[in-house]
């Protein structure tokens, strides 16, 4: 290539040109752009790189265009990914574990780790070329940033969008922590698990209304009742039916001789295809029918009695009921439905509006707890075996006859979206942020912002915010900011918003914010005098993620100007996963903290998928390692075969190698071929005189004229609509596609076809060629330098003939002029479509006609619809189709009479096929020529250096060719003589 990718890296370096670009005067004022921290607990994928290339251009963009643009990197430091990597490390299997090593220790371990590949990120993406300030990185772990995130939760607090409940919501047993909706929606996988339908025997003595009459129900009287979770019938409360449901007992004769009375709805029942229409036989009867509303108050027994007899246990009276709830159907189950108030969020809700007592058999750890003794210390769901304790329940409901029914089911369960621990549905005590409370002002600012792709606005990001929660902000955990309330046993509580105030209020010095190093720190509570501490809980990561658009500049306490004027910001880009998480948290807290939306335009990328479609895999090796294929192919073929993959616009690639191959093919060899035919006559013509009037050559024109459509193209593609007032989406793939175009053309069509015009005897043409190429990469280098920053450079400083020794870059100029076309080249440009369109059509014609190009014909002629097609082509563009198609003459027949044209036909060829002798030796004599010059080629001569040619043929019509054109044919081969078969081909000389 023109130089070596690193050796252009080690220019960048040198000469400090991302810096200078970011300093150098901005007339348009600032582009702001917020950087999403990655996790640095492993070396970045490709799904890393699609977003940094992304991040990439559009920035490198909008300094081109006039704007100051500050990258600043970022590390998310905390939470589970790095807290998982140090267990392992540690060993440690359990929340605690962690606690009995010490908190302290497991957090020094992290504040290690967290740097372990940082130097790994680093290299890959300045190999990349991204131009970011990864030296002055903000980490999420610092005590400024941290800092600004307690400011962030005071804010909120004071605001009164910070709230404390008891809810049922998911809990990794793991962890021992919760997550938040996103984070549960992250990790739903296909799993097989067993449902049951359990039998509740009703308290006898007890008497219904049925349509027969009353009916006292005897001993063995049951409600069966259907659940997907086994292991919650311990914490059982009550039954629900449906109040205007029919139910039906069902006498059901048992094995013994005995017989029960069964109680379900009779949808059920009457259902030949339901899941327990099998365990019904002819001989069992309905003995009544009635409402649901009749089973209202009936009293059973629970399936466990472990908490029956628990005078401790609040509204125990009221356990252990039928009621009446309106979410109870037919459609799934039996038409009873099993409650657990302390797990699911409408059993939770239930229980309270029915006073019913809150069962917790389980601890945040999944393990049962000690009262439950037939079932002592199994985990609920261990990720092992996640069914096993359900089948043990089920074993122990079969040997006490109160099992109905058992089934596989296969479903989508959620699991943590680190350690892959199946969860659990479990009501604690959280804090949230009322997001209810915002939403409504969400959804209008959401409006503001633009996405590529556009669909994203209404659909997934859309939604999402449509159906969005209260947020759980707290954590169970260690490694993260620690949620700044300090609450006395009277219930006074004080929220924190800076260092300072923790300093004042207790009169130590803080220099650390962590779990570790504030937990012990106290004061007075100024309601009653005794002793606050701080809860235990620290803050989702995600807080820190969305807060940090002012958390990275120390806001408030610092840079408060430079936040304020850059917020929000003009353009930010992530996967599409993010549309859940970051994008949204983002959204949040800048809907709480002030009153806007984040960010005014965001790029969405999709999915990096092995090439089988697969998950990327380092155990499956079944990707590509980055570097090798960026040392192998250049960055730049990498970063042109992402933005031209519709990746960019949030759909999925299955990652190719020979799609990097390609891209490399299409733009970069192609682009340095042009260069190096251009390079062998740039000389002649040195920059200097890039200014000197020649009379237009129409190639010239038009490929002039097709720069201009580029630039405007590419400007559209990328367009800064939110500063320009544009409402179109930046579209990464169409801007790509049209550089690639542009370079096909100019390589095979314009310097293909102007070839002989640099070699011409006639100065004026050869400069016309050299000129134009010139300009064209001047502007073209700066229009691909987003794109492919590395080809961009090196031919720019080439072209320049700077050669890298001044400190002058691409990357420092100014974006191109975007102009319009005139009359005249919208002329050129349709006449050269045709030109080409017509040249097409012809070829195919030898093809059919299986005569080669280089055999010159005679005639071709060129059909025009009459009055379809007013586009007039003069000499100079039939010159072209005669050279193109090598044929001696061309006309137009414009509304040819006796040609047929098919309905969306407007042009047809006719091609005279016969091949005269002296047309015969017209294509001997190219082929001569061509053969010539490919020995030449071969041979590495240059266009200067002569040769004496030796022939050995023995085909009396090339003999006679060669001496009939020999002085052209010298001419054109650049040969001082030609001899046609010498004695012998050691005689053979160039």
């Amino acid at each position: 290539m023109l130089n070596n990718e690193k050796d252009v890296l080690s220019f960048w370096k040198e000469k400090d040109v991302f810096n200078r670009s970011v300093s150098q005067e901005a007339k348009k004022g600032t582009y702001s752009f917020y950087d999403g921290p990655p996790f640095a607990t492993g070396t970045p994928h490709y799904g890393h790189l699609v977003g940094s290339v992304i991040k990439d251009v559009i920035p490198r963009f909008a300094t081109m265009n006039g704007y100051q643009v500050e990258r600043k990197w970022g590390w998310d430091c905390h939470g589970l990914p790095i807290e998982n990597i140090v267990e392992k490390e540690l060993k440690t299997k359990t929340k605690k574990d962690i606690e009995e090593l010490g908190i302290d220790k497991f957090n020094n371990v992290c504040r290690e780790r967290v740097s372990t590949y940082i130097d790994d990120w680093k290299n890959i993406i300045s190999r990349l070329g991204r131009f970011v300030d990864m030296d002055n990185a903000y980490r999420t772990m610092d005590l400024p940033l941290m800092e600004s995130v307690w400011w962030a939760f005071k804010n909120l607090w004071d605001k009164g969008l910070i709230y404390k409940d008891h809810r049922s919501m998911h809990v990794c047993p793991r962890c021992e922590t919760t997550l938040s909706q996103s984070e549960v929606s992250e990790g739903y996988q296909d799993v097989k698990d067993l449902s049951v339908v359990a039998k509740f025997r009703i308290k006898a003595g007890q008497k219904i209304k049925t349509k027969e009459g009353e009916l006292e129900l005897g001993v063995n009287s049951f409600a069966l009742a259907w659940t997907t979770t086994p292991w919650t019938l311990i914490a059982n409360a009550a039954l629900a039916v449906g109040e205007n449901i029919d139910y039906v007992i069902i006498e059901k004769k048992l094995e013994d001789a005995n017989k029960e009375n069964l109680i379900l709805a009779k949808n059920v029942y009457d259902n030949k295809e339901s899941f327990v229409a099998g365990k019904f036989t002819e001989d069992d009867k309905i003995v009544s029918t009635f409402k649901g509303s009749s089973l209202i108050g009936l009293e059973y027994e629970p399936v466990y009695d472990y908490y029956n007899q628990d005078e401790s246990l609040l509204n125990r009276e009221n356990a252990w009921k039928i009621y009446a709830a309106d979410f109870v159907t037919v459609e799934d189950g039996v038409g009873i439905v099993h409650i657990a108030p302390a797990f699911g969020e409408d059993d939770l809700k239930f229980g309270r509006e029915n006073k019913l007592p809150f069962i917790q058999h389980v601890g945040m750890d999944g393990v049962f707890r000690t009262e439950v003794i037939d079932f002592p210390a199994l985990h609920v769901k261990p990720i092992e075996a996640h069914d096993s304790t359900d089948i043990e329940i089920i074993k122990n409901l079969a040997k006490r006859g109160l099992l109905f029914h058992k089934e596989k089911y296969e479903h989508s369960y959620p699991h943590c979206w680190r350690c892959d621990t199946p969860l659990i549905n479990y009501a604690t005590d959280s804090w949230f942020i009322n997001v209810t409370k915002l939403k409504e002002r969400l959804l209008e600012t959401a409006k503001e912002i633009n996405w590529s792709p556009e669909y994203l606005k209404a659909g997934r990001f859309g939604n999402w915010l449509e159906g969005a929660r209260d947020w759980s902000i707290s954590r169970q955990r260690f490694w993260a900011s620690c949620i700044p309330i300090w609450e006395c046993s009277c219930g006074e509580r004080r929220v924190i918003g800076s260092v300072a105030e923790l300093e004042e209020l207790s009169g130590e010095k803080v220099t650390d914010l962590h779990k570790d190093k504030i937990d012990h720190i106290t004061f007075a509570c100024p309601k009653c005098g005794k002793t606050m501490k701080r809860i235990p809980d620290v803050l989702d990561c995600w807080f820190e993620s969305g807060a940090m658009p002012y958390a990275q500049w120390h806001y408030p306490f610092e840079n408060k100007e430079k936040v304020e004027a850059t917020f929000p910001a003009h353009f930010i880009a992530e996967g599409v996963d993010q549309t859940r998480t970051w994008f949204y948290y983002l959204h949040v807290l800048a809907g709480g903290l002030m009153d806007s939306q984040a960010f005014k335009s965001v790029v969405v990328n999709g999915i990096v998928l092995a090439e089988d479609g697969k998950k990327m895999s380092k155990r499956l090796n079944n990707y590509p390692d980055p570097l090798v294929v960026m040392d192998k192919y250049g960055a730049d073929a990498l970063r042109a075969y992402l933005l031209s993959s519709p990746i960019v616009m949030a759909e999925n690639l299955n990652f190719s190698e020979k799609g990097v191959q390609e891209a490399l093919r299409k733009n970069i060899m192609l682009l340095f071929n042009v260069y190096k035919f251009y390079e062998i006559f740039s000389a002649e013509f040195p920059i200097s005189e890039n200014n000197i009037k020649l009379e237009p050559h129409v190639l010239d024109t038009w490929i002039k004229a097709k720069l201009k459509v580029l630039i405007a193209g590419v400007s559209a593609a990328l367009e800064i609509h939110h500063i320009e007032n544009k409402d179109n989406e930046i579209n990464l793939p169409k801007a790509m596609r049209l550089i690639t175009e542009f370079i096909d053309e100019f390589s095979t069509w314009y310097l293909r076809r102007s070839r002989d015009r640099f070699k011409s005897d006639n100065e004026s043409e050869r400069r016309a060629a050299v000129q134009t190429t010139r300009e064209v990469f001047l502007n073209l280098t700066k229009v691909i330098a987003p794109f492919m920053p590395f080809v961009a450079e090196g031919i720019w400083q080439k072209v320049n003939e700077l050669n890298f020794k001044t400190d002058n870059s691409v990357h420092l100029q100014a974006w191109p002029k975007i102009e319009n076309l005139d009359n005249d080249e919208n002329l050129v440009i349709d006449r050269m479509e045709l030109v080409r369109e017509v040249v097409s059509l012809g070829l195919a014609k030898r093809d059919e006609a299986g005569i080669r190009i280089r055999q010159m014909l005679n005639k071709v002629s060129i059909l025009i619809k009459d009055k379809e097609l007013k586009i007039e082509l003069d000499d100079k563009y039939l010159e072209i189709i005669k050279e193109e198609l090598n044929v001696k003459e061309a006309e137009i027949i414009i509304g040819a009479k006796d040609a047929t044209f098919s309905e969306n036909e407007k042009i047809k060829l006719e091609l005279d096929t016969e091949i005269t002798p002296e047309l015969k030796r017209e294509g001997i004599k190219r082929e001569l020529i061509r053969s010539i010059n490919m020995n030449r080629k071969d041979l590495d001569l240059g266009r200067t250096q002569s040769a004496k040619v030796y022939l050995l043929v023995d085909d009396k019509e090339i003999i006679e060719t060669l001496e009939m054109n020999k002085e052209e044919i010298m001419k054109d081969t650049i040969s001082s003589d030609i001899s046609v078969n010498s004695e012998t081909e050691e005689e053979l000389e160039w």
